[in-house]
């Protein structure tokens, strides 16, 4: 399989569930000019957006479809609890949210254009990022995290997918000092050597960019 990055974006999640299904993958960085993605990289993804993972079957896209398709195709890694409907489903809703809500509200910070053309209106809503997505790690710490994974005591490929949403808090300049379960699940994820590995690989794709 190959999958198509960018390091720092949510690809992170699906490239450390490669990495933690023992998978056979190679990663590559989507290309991008000006700033944004290439023309040659929508003839892969009519989307022009990462994560895109080529399979043998064909190209798949956004992040909770490839994440469930790891787990699928490589069950004997338990990333996810395919034995229990009730668990799962709390899986797929807890992804849903960090892709559809999450993502979206910290979106607004730098795709603006994606919603509006006016000037004002990137400012209103980059102001707008820090209370929004402080508002849905509010939720996530009192509602949604049950500890010590999302899952409880099941570590699941929704503890992958927070972590590369968790990254981005202080760049959202949200207020992290009430997310103690959140920061402290961050702080183990990134202990993790799977982790460590993929952080190790998209730190050499950014050298060899440069």
């Amino acid at each position: 399989m190959i999958l198509y990055t960018v390091p720092g974006s949510c690809a992170f999640a699906s490239h450390i569930a490669l990495e933690m299904a023992g998978a056979d993958y190679e990663v590559r960085l989507a290309p991008r000019a000006g700033g944004r993605t290439a023309e040659s990289f929508f003839e892969i993804n009519p989307k022009g957006r990462v994560p895109a993972l080529v399979t043998a079957e064909g190209v798949l896209t956004e992040t909770p479809a490839i994440l469930y398709y790891i787990a699928q195709t490589h069950s004997q890694a338990g990333l996810a609890p395919m034995e229990n409907p009730w668990l799962f489903a709390r899986l797929q809703s807890f992804c849903a949210y960090l892709c559809a809500t999450v993502h979206v509200a910290h979106a607004h910070g730098h795709r603006g254009y994606r919603w509006a053309d006016n000037d004002a209106s990137f400012e209103d809503m980059t102001n707008k990022v820090s209370q929004n997505m402080g508002e849905c790690f509010s939720l996530i710490e009192s509602e949604m995290l049950a500890g010590p994974w999302v899952l409880g005591d099941k570590f699941s490929i929704a503890d992958i997918y927070l972590l590369a949403i968790a990254r981005w808090l202080e760049a959202d300049k949200v207020d992290t000092s009430q997310l103690v379960n959140v920061l402290d699940h961050r702080a183990r994820m990134l202990q993790l050597a799977e982790v460590q590995s993929v952080l190790a690989q998209e730190q050499k794709i950014l050298t060899q960019k440069a």
